[in-house]
């Protein structure tokens, strides 16, 4: 095999001036009014329906001077819990990832495997793991496990099926073109199916990051034995009837979640500047 099968197929990569000049009109396009008015338009719209919501409804709504209060007295005890579950949420995703991924590659791979796992893993997607959190805790403990194994099966099916759908998208002329010079399965794996699937896998990523912490909370919630975590702390002061701490929790979360998203895609565009969608941007 030649060196040239190290190339994604079927795609031109740019010069590297054209990516840089791609790069430094994004980040001139982030101090134009037209590209963060609309936010912050919204965020000033979303935070006068909240007043308006806390005056209407103040058992479901704190004000959000509350809000803000409750995090500036104490900032330690979120930071804390909040490490707490973006470790769960991290170590979780990490687990499934890597899975989801291996599992992905054989079932590409191998029909016969496909077709045992794959009813498998879509009776899994439909299960409330939720309801089985206890009989987790009841086999490990009350130790960090169950709340790994609950936050990697909920971020596993979106990166089983985006990955082996991508594994499969490789048009039959680049799979002819290789095979003509006698390229191995382990060759075509690594050259060709692996950097066609990344988009498919950014994709999944896309959704499992933010996921991960949305299984995290739902594992502190429903495993027993947690003392740490923003879930943990949620329940804490949910039955105390502190309004004020259960929605500075939500919000924190809520910034992890995006922050993690914009995270992943940075690194999207970082490892795919080659493809269309990098592009297009």
């Amino acid at each position: 095999m030649s060196q040239s099968v190290g190339t994604p197929p079927a795609t031109l990569t740019p010069p590297p001036e054209v990516v840089a000049a791609r790069r430094r009109r994004r980040r001139l396009a982030v101090l134009r009014p037209a590209y963060w008015m609309p936010f912050a338009v919204l965020l000033v719209v979303l935070g006068l329906l909240w007043q308006l919501g806390a005056d209407k409804l103040p058992y479901l709504l704190p004000p959000l001077g509350e809000v803000a209060d409750a995090v500036t007295r104490d900032p330690g005890y979120f930071l804390h819990h909040a490490w707490v579950t973006l470790r769960n949420a991290l170590l979780g995703l990490a687990l499934g990832f890597v899975a989801a991924f291996v599992l992905a590659v054989l079932v590409s791979e191998l029909p016969v495997v496909r077709r045992a796992v794959m009813p498998v893993a879509v009776v899994l997607n439909v299960t409330p793991l939720v309801a089985i959190a206890p009989a987790l805790v009841v086999a490990f403990g009350f130790g960090p496990e169950p709340k790994l194994i609950v936050t990697a099966l909920i971020c596993f099916f979106p990166i089983l099926i985006n990955t082996a759908i991508g594994l499969r998208s490789v048009p039959r002329e680049v799979l002819a073109v290789y095979r003509s010079v006698h390229a191995s399965r382990g060759e075509l794996l690594r050259h060709v199916r692996i950097p066609t699937a990344l988009p498919y896998v950014f994709a999944a990523l896309q959704i499992v990051f933010p996921l991960s912490v949305v299984g995290a909370v739902v594992a502190e919630m429903s495993a027993a034995g947690s003392a740490d975590g923003l879930g943990t702390s949620i329940q804490v002061a949910s039955s105390m009837n502190n309004l004020a701490v259960v929605w500075a929790a939500i919000l924190v979360l809520a910034l992890m979640g995006s922050t993690l998203l914009l995270v992943v895609t940075v690194l999207q565009r970082r490892v795919l500047h080659w493809h269309e969608s990098a592009r297009n941007r």
